[in-house]
């Protein structure tokens, strides 16, 4: 079994070292794990945030752990230069297609969320996002107007079998959970959208097991809010996932609690290739000061022994072994404790010890 490790800028470095100590305690047989860069300090070392050998160190593992991107020095670079341009490289060259965020109420922690306690306990969804298209991938520019000033444009786009390989993931995806899927789109507006809609519902029918509504992303905003219980799984696109998902983290209490995994077609002798990361930022302003929570960095690496490596067991150790530490009130400032971040691993890995 073999795990690239790309701690990328920031903050990454520090939760990867987390999640790396707690695999190291899994003590698993038969692994190995490589490290490459990624991100600013790719740029700064290789002229470029996704060298060829960070590529090709990805394609030749079982899966891949992502720390974060993002280093304020590049903010000026050409825009194929930025730090961000590595994970959008590696998505679409490994052909990271369906993107997958879990978010879910801890017991313990209801007042940490901006919603009433008994909103935020009942909230347990999961969103799956298409990876590749969209605005992120569609052609862009700039341009000037007849009146002479800058204008720039971006060009949303989705074919079908986009669509329906991303809707097949969020189906099975809901076989497995309550069995209702919301799509959420702006078909009222976008073209995009009305296909979107349409390819799902096509899809749909494929899955009688499966409930199957739709929502404005507007309205999909609104509901997390309003009520989040009531969804199970989201199904949406690029953009308006990268929102949602961040909206939901919030309603959890803390960004530093949601993992991700980024899943293709190719199967490898264990599983699914994917790429894990959490859903947080670099957060070059606590950089170096061991104040980032690496929780969602661990359930990252939950993820990735569940999907790419089929450590069922393992996976459900880790998330009791966090589980339990959050509830010993051993937490970081963003979720109201004082812990470092290297003490949340520590608790994390004494934790895990004690479970079969």
């Amino acid at each position: 079994m073999k795990i690239a490790i790309l701690p990328g800028d920031g903050i990454g470095p520090e939760v990867t070292d987390q999640a790396v100590r707690v695999l190291d305690a899994l003590a698993l047989p038969g692994l190995t794990l490589f490290s490459g860069d990624v991100g600013g300090i790719a740029y700064q070392r290789h002229g470029t945030p996704l060298p060829a050998e960070t590529l090709e160190m990805a394609r030749a593992a079982d899966a891949v752990l992502f720390g974060a991107v993002g280093d304020p020095s590049c903010d000026d670079l050409p825009r194929e230069h930025r730090p961000e341009q590595a994970i959008l490289g590696l998505r679409k060259q490994l052909g990271l297609f369906a993107n997958l965020r879990p978010a879910a109420g801890w017991a313990g922690l209801e007042h940490l969320s901006p919603l009433r306690p008994e909103l935020a306990s009942g909230i347990d969804l999961l969103v799956v996002r298409e990876l590749t298209g969209d605005v992120y991938f569609g052609a862009k520019g700039e341009r000037t107007t007849a009146a002479g000033e800058r204008e720039g444009w971006d060009e949303m786009a989705y074919s079908a079998p986009e669509i329906r390989r991303i809707a097949h993931t969020a189906f099975r995806a809901a076989q497995g959970r309550r069995g209702r899927v919301t799509s959420v789109d702006k078909a009222n507006v976008l073209e995009t959208s009305r296909i979107w809609r349409e390819t799902v519902i096509e899809i749909a029918a494929e899955y009688p097991d499966v409930t199957l509504d739709h929502m404005y992303v507007d309205n999909a905003a609104m509901q997390l809010v309003r009520a989040p219980a009531s969804f199970d799984v989201i199904l949406t696109g690029n953009l308006f996932g990268d929102i949602l998902s961040d909206q939901a983290s919030a309603c959890v209490g803390s960004i530093g609690l949601l993992a991700s995994a980024s899943l293709g077609e190719r199967q490898t002798a264990y599983g699914t290739f994917g790429l894990y990361e959490p859903i947080h930022g670099s957060a070059p302003n606590i950089a170096g000061q061991g104040k980032s929570n690496p929780v969602a960095a661990i359930l990252s690496l939950a993820m990735l022994l569940r999907h790419s490596l089929g450590r069922e067991a393992e996976a459900e150790r880790i998330e009791r072994a966090v589980a339990k530490t959050l509830a010993t009130q051993v937490r970081g400032a963003d979720l109201g404790g004082s812990a470092a971040t290297s003490e949340i691993g520590d608790a994390v890995v004494r934790t895990l010890l004690t479970i079969s």
